[in-house]
């Protein structure tokens, strides 16, 4: 009897046993689950995808395109292709001046030593060589004062002199379109706000009251017109600007060019009596 209960007792024992273990063991997985996911919910994804990213980009670049567009299209297209016509003359004009300008520029003392060599190893005839093969107002101005030093310094230097001029005015040629396009910008910007204040104040008169919808068109051509043509004119003047400083510069080495190349015909002529 004794052993029967002790058996009975032992396998309740072991029922007991494995019913706390698979508790235990069902908690832990819930836990586990619940952590996995609360991690899921706290943490956000972040996705990182390229192409996303590139369309995102391209999309912008185009609507900066539209809205360019569609701004110039409100300037009215008649006054903004007029105002980027300016544009578009000013700097061509501007390029061309730049170019010739830099072209023209010369290392006058490389000049001036080639000049004096070949004046003292071959005498007028080599200096003159020497300049016709150098680009530059500065070569073209010593070539005509070697041409005419056997008529007298005096005739050197009214030569020299006449012709530092015309080289002056040849490379300031181009730069009264450049100040027209900056002057005409904008003037056509301004006509174009004049313009738009007038339509804005007939759409008030025919609508018989001020409504901010009604203004709001005129005003917005005023605007858009005035910014356009002020715009060009700022790019035109730097330019502008950029090549009178280029020009200012070439003059004062072409006339200290020119003084060195006197004092240096006078060696020559008095070496050679």
């Amino acid at each position: 009897m004794m052993k029967k209960l002790f058996m009975l007792i032992a396998v309740m024992g072991m029922l007991t046993l494995g019913i706390s273990n698979n508790a235990v063991a069902q908690d832990q997985t819930e836990a586990t689950t619940e952590k996995v996911d609360s991690a899921a919910v706290d943490t956000p994804a972040v996705p990182v995808d390229v192409e996303e990213n590139t369309a995102a980009k391209a999309e912008k670049g185009q609507s900066l395109h539209s809205a360019i567009k569609q701004k110039f299209i409100e300037g009215g297209p008649g006054f903004m292709t007029a105002i980027l016509l300016c544009l578009i003359l000013g700097l061509a004009f501007s390029l061309e001046r730049i170019i010739y300008l830099n072209l023209a520029t010369t290392n006058n003392k490389k000049l001036l030593s080639k000049v004096e060599e070949a004046l003292k190893s071959g005498g007028i005839d080599a200096a003159k060589e020497i300049c016709r093969n150098t680009r530059g107002p500065v070569a073209s101005i010593f070539y005509q004062g070697l041409d005419r030093s056997d008529e007298g310094m005096d005739v050197v230097e009214k030569t020299v002199t006449s012709y530092g001029g015309i080289q002056a005015n040849l490379m300031e040629k181009g730069l009264s379109w450049i100040g027209l396009f900056i002057a005409l910008g904008p003037m056509l910007g301004f006509m174009g706000t004049v313009i738009g204040m007038i339509q804005a104040f007939d759409s008030i008169e025919m609508a018989g009251d001020i409504s901010p919808t009604l203004v709001a068109a005129g005003i917005k051509v005023a605007l858009i017109t005035t910014v356009s043509g002020l715009v060009v004119g700022i790019v035109l003047q730097v330019f502008y600007n950029y090549c009178l400083a280029k020009i200012d510069s070439i003059v004062t080495s072409m006339e200290d060019a020119s003084i060195s190349l006197n004092d240096m015909l006078v060696k020559y002529q008095t070496s050679n009596k």
